[in-house]
C-alpha cells in the first residue's frame, strides 16, 4: 500500500460518482490527508441493491479525517453540476482537483444496444465529463497545483475492443479524448491525466457484470485510490498521460501487489482495452494504435481456411465429446434454476450450430438448432469453446478479450458460467 504524505491536506477534491466504489476509495485516501471532498453523485436515498449514499460516504470521509460536502449530482444535468460547483466554492473557497469517475456501461453489440442506453453512456461518460471539467476549470486555474483526473483508458485502436460493445468503447474513449485535448489546451495551468486499472476492480458494477465469484479475479479499489493519490500529488507539469495503475505503483516502489488482491494468488482478470503485453506509465497517446500482438494475430487468422466437416468427423470432434458430457451432466435442478436455452455458433473444427436446452423438462444438449428459440446466442471458435467448458478459459475473460460474443440475456449467460464451474470436474 502507498503511504499518505499529507500533501492533499486542505485541498478540495470534486469527485463524481463518489458515493461508492472507485470514487469513494479515492475520496477516502485523500480524506486521510485532511482534504475537503465534494461528493457529487446521484444516490441520496438508499438503493435497493447498491450499498451507499452520498450521506453514508460523507460520514466515512469525515471519520477518515476529511471534510465532506455531499451534493446530489446527475452529471447528465448541467444545472446540477453548476449548482454543486458553486456550493463547493462557497463552502471550501475553491476547487483544486476534479476526478471524473462517474460512468455508465452496457456491454452490448450495436443491434442489441437500445437508444436510451446509447444516450446514457454518451451523456454520462462523454458529455458529463466534458461539462464537469468545463464548469470546474475556471476555479481549477486559480489553484496552486490543479489536476483533472479521468477514469478512462488509453485509446487502443485494436478493433477487438470495439466489435462487442461499440457504443461503450466510443463513450470511454470520449473521456480519454477530453484528456488528450484539455491537457494540451491548459498545459502549464492545469494537469489533465487518465488513469485505468491493469486488472478488473471489484465494485458493484463488476458484481453485476460478472456475477457471483467474479471478485476472486479482481483487485480491491485501494489500488486505484493509491495510484490516483500518486498522480494528484505530482506537480501540474505532469500532464497528458494515460496511466496504468500497477505500472505507476511499481515505479513508485510498490513491490507487494497481493495486498490489493481480493484472493491473493488467484489469477486476475485483465481489464478492458489493454492488450496482454500492455504495461505503460505516463504513456503519451501519439501514434497509439493496435498492438503488435493484434497485428500478428490478424496476420495469422487471415491464413486460416475453414473447410466443411463431414458428419463422421464432427461426431469425433472435441466439441461433440464436450456436448456428450454436458448432456449426461444435465439435471432437473440445473433446468429448474436456469430456465434458459443457449445456442452456440462455433467456427473451426467440429463447429456449426449447437445448443444446451435448460428450459424444457429434462433438459437436452446437442448439434443443430435448439428446440425452442434461444435466449442467449454465443459465438466463438471451437477451440475456445472446449477450453471454456473444460475450465482452461474463463467465460468472463473470453468475453472481455473478444473471444466470446454474446447476444441476448446477459443474466442467463452468467447463470451458465456458474453451471460451468460445477461441470468442470466432469469435463
Amino acid at each position: 500500500m502507498l503511504p499518505n504524505t499529507g500533501k492533499l491536506a486542505g485541498c478540495t477534491l470534486f469527485i463524481t460518482g463518489a458515493s461508492r466504489g472507485i470514487g469513494k476509495a479515492i475520496a477516502l485516501k485523500a480524506a486521510k490527508d485532511g482534504a475537503n471532498i465534494v461528493i457529487a453523485a446521484k444516490t441520496a436515498e438508499p438503493h435497493p441493491t447498491l450499498s451507499g449514499t452520498i450521506y453514508t460516504a460523507a460520514a466515512e470521509i469525515e471519520a477518515a479525517g476529511g471534510k465532506a460536502l455531499p451534493c446530489v449530482v446527475n452529471v447528465r444535468e448541467e444545472q446540477q453540476i453548476i449548482n454543486a460547483v458553486e456550493k463547493a466554492v462557497k463552502t471550501f473557497g475553491g476547487i483544486d482537483i476534479l476526478v471524473n469517475n462517474a460512468s455508465a456501461i452496457s456491454l452490448t453489440g450495436t443491434l442489441e444496444t437500445e437508444t436510451k442506453k446509447v444516450n446514457l453512456m454518451m451523456d454520462v461518460n462523454v458529455r458529463g465529463t466534458y461539462l464537469t471539467s468545463k464548469t470546474c476549470l475556471p476555479h481549477l486555474r486559480k489553484s496552486k497545483n490543479p489536476h483533472i483526473l479521468n477514469l478512462s483508458p488509453p485509446m487502443n485502436l485494436n478493433p477487438m475492443w470495439f466489435k462487442n460493445h461499440c457504443a461503450y468503447t466510443i463513450s470511454k474513449y470520449g473521456m480519454s479524448m477530453c484528456v488528450l485535448g484539455m491537457a494540451e489546451e491548459f498545459r502549464g495551468e492545469v494537469a489533465v491525466n487518465a488513469l485505468w486499472p491493469k486488472t478488473a476492480i471489484h465494485t458493484a458494477a463488476m458484481d453485476m457484470l460478472g456475477g457471483s465469484g467474479i471478485e476472486k479475479q479482481c483487485r480491491k479499489t485501494d489500488i486505484i485510490a493509491d495510484a490516483a493519490y500518486c498522480i494528484l500529488t505530482k506537480p501540474k507539469s505532469f500532464t497528458g498521460n494515460f496511466i496504468i495503475d500497477e505500472a505507476l505503483l511499481r515505479e513508485e516502489g510498490v513491490k507487494d501487489f497481493d495486498v490489493y488482491a481480493i484472493a491473493p494468488g488467484h489469477p486476475l482478470m485483465p481489464d478492458f482495452f489493454l492488450d496482454l503485453e500492455t504495461d505503460m506509465i505516463g504513456r503519451k497517446q501519439e501514434g497509439y494504435g493496435g498492438s503488435q500482438a493484434f497485428k500478428e494475430e490478424k496476420k495469422l487468422s487471415g491464413s486460416h481456411q475453414e473447410g466443411s466437416e463431414s458428419a463422421a468427423a464432427k461426431l469425433l470432434s472435441p466439441v461433440a465429446e464436450t456436448f456428450r458430457v454436458i448432456q449426461g451432466a444435465i439435471t432437473e435442478e440445473y433446468v429448474r434454476t436456469t430456465q434458459g436455452v443457449f445456442q452456440f455458433e462455433l467456427s473451426g473444427d467440429g463447429g456449426g450450430t449447437w445448443y444446451i436446452d435448460l428450459k424444457t423438462k429434462g433438459g437436452n444438449a446437442g448439434s443443430g438448432e435448439p428446440p425452442l428459440k434461444a435466449d442467449v446466442v454465443m459465438s466463438m471458435s471451437s477451440t475456445d469453446f472446449v477450453k471454456m467448458f473444460t475450465g482452461k478459459l474463463k467465460p468472463t475473460l473470453a468475453f472481455m478479450t473478444g473471444k466470446l460474443r454474446i447476444k441476448g440475456n446477459m443474466a442467463l449467460a452468467i447463470k451458465l458460467e456458474k453451471m460451468l464451474m460445477q461441470l468442470n470436474s466432469k469435463l
